[in-house]
């Protein structure tokens, strides 16, 4: 068997405490890398005067994690300018807030280089490479010249967006072309992957054919590899002691009204702002439901240095104010807006004691918290999923209450059918959900990609290469 290296933007430990990442995705990743016995390599999240390129190793719960440290003008160039001003904004469809910057993009080529630079004398010749998302889109291009000719796949977690967009990022065909250095490049769902095929027919008019695409000379495995959850541990983890202390303290706050549940990154992609006008919306037209239900939102904030995000949040502590002074009695507020993070335990807890669980992103590659409220609930009484119809999930998941997250009528219709709904159809709807969460969850999706890469033949244009 391979060795596999993991190449991700940010390490989390397996440890604890995370440095980045999901932490489903990172349960899912330690896993692989435990198996194969390989390596997780990226940024450290830390910032050195100067860039050495010295890699920090260590060794935890049988994985091994290599990091470096990276300069105070690579991190805001690079993440806060090009993966995360340029590429997140326009991958969201967001081109209103999406900015270019030569600098930004001289920032992304710079680090992408760093990393191969470093990645390079710890590669062996038989290991499997598997680089993860929009801020290592080039790694593979910069290894490729260095004279790495391993199996080397990427996968994209978030949308790709339709070429009409893409085609305003300057040079926007160059960045494509790198993604032709891989073997296997992956996408979320098929509506990530048909948009990728629709830029290459129309601009370098590549047809695909059996899963194969050639374009820039070169020929790439391209699929859509749909990322699940840990359902087991989360199922587990609604059991826990942890969790049963957590319901506890909850039933006892909730007093017999009813909750709706939202956790999500504070982000403008995950529809909040549209999310409380459409309750708001639901509130005015049913004021004798108004004191049955309450809204937590539980939002940890993210990427605080960047406008766009201060701006969101603004918003929706304005919003939010203005909603609770509006409707709210001595004795009931109908949102509770928490600004932080939970465990996997107390997480849990909350998604079952939820009447409903409401995910309106505008846009999303997967979105994971759709699948981890189904695997929470009590199948015996379980709560009603309200999801947007632009989020990666909703093709896997279309026994959730679907709704346009830009209208505040379906939201407010949809909280109004959810509370009214019969534990019949509760249970219906939720049986048939749960079934595809258990199946595609992230074993799954992680063998899938992996088997898929490791089988490909090594690319005839780097096969008779030395290996640098």
């Amino acid at each position: 068997m391979s060795r596999l290296i993991v190449v991700s933007n940010r390490v989390t430990a397996p440890s604890g405490q995370p440095v980045g990442g999901q932490g489903g995705l990172s349960v899912a990743l330690a896993e692989a890398l435990r198996e194969y016995g390989g390596l997780w390599f990226g940024w450290s999240g830390q910032s050195t005067a100067e860039f050495t390129g010295h890699l920090n190793l260590a060794r935890t719960d049988g994985i091994t994690t290599a990091t470096i440290d990276l300069e105070e003008q690579d991190i805001h160039e690079y993440y806060h300018g090009y993966a995360n001003r340029t590429l997140w904004p326009l991958f969201h469809y967001r081109i209103d807030l999406t900015e270019y910057d030569r600098t930004f993009d001289a920032g992304y080529a710079r680090v992408n280089q760093r990393f191969a630079d470093t990645l390079v004398p710890i590669i062996e010749p038989d290991d499997v490479i598997w680089v993860h998302d929009y801020h290592l889109i080039p790694l593979a291009m910069e290894l490729r010249k260095r004279g790495i000719t391993n199996r080397i796949g990427f996968f994209l977690h978030i949308p790709w967006p339709p070429p009409r967009l893409l085609t305003t990022l300057p040079h926007h065909q160059a960045l494509v072309a790198t993604l032709f250095d891989y073997d296997l490049v992956g996408f979320q769902t098929g509506e990530w992957l048909e948009a990728f095929q629709d830029y290459l027919a129309r601009e370098v008019a590549a047809p695909v054919e059996d899963g194969s695409v050639t374009a820039f000379g070169k020929t790439i495995r391209i699929g859509a590899f749909p990322i699940g959850i840990d359902t087991a541990a989360f199922q587990t983890a609604a059991e826990s002691p942890a969790a049963l202390a957590t319901r506890a303290r909850i039933a006892a706050s909730i007093d017999g009204r009813q909750m709706i549940i939202g956790v999500d990154r504070l982000d403008y992609s995950k529809g909040l702002e549209e999310r409380f006008l459409g309750y708001e919306r639901f509130l005015a037209d049913n004021p004798d439901l108004c004191q049955q239900v309450f809204l937590l939102q539980i939002a940890p904030p993210t990427r605080g240095d960047i406008g766009s995000y201060q701006e969101i949040r603004s918003k929706l502590d304005t919003l939010s104010g203005r909603i609770n002074g509006a409707y709210a009695e001595i004795d009931w507020v109908p949102i509770r807006y928490v600004n932080r993070g939970y465990g996997r335990h107390e997480l849990a807890a909350i998604y079952r004691s939820a009447r409903i669980g409401i995910v309106t992103p505008l846009r999303d590659g997967m979105n994971l918290v759709a699948k981890e409220y189904v695997a929470a609930q009590d199948p015996a009484d379980p709560g009603v999923l309200i999801l947007s119809k632009f989020a990666g999930a909703a093709l896997q998941l279309p026994e959730a209450l679907l709704i346009n997250p830009y209208s505040q009528e379906e939201i407010a219709d949809a909280i109004k059918v959810g509370l009214a709904m019969p534990l019949e159809e509760r249970q219906r709807r939720w049986t048939r959900m749960i079934e595809g969460v258990v199946t595609d969850d992230v074993v799954k999706w992680r063998t899938d990609f992996v088997t898929t890469l490791e089988q490909l033949p090594l690319r005839a244009d780097t096969a008779g290469h030395a290996h640098a």
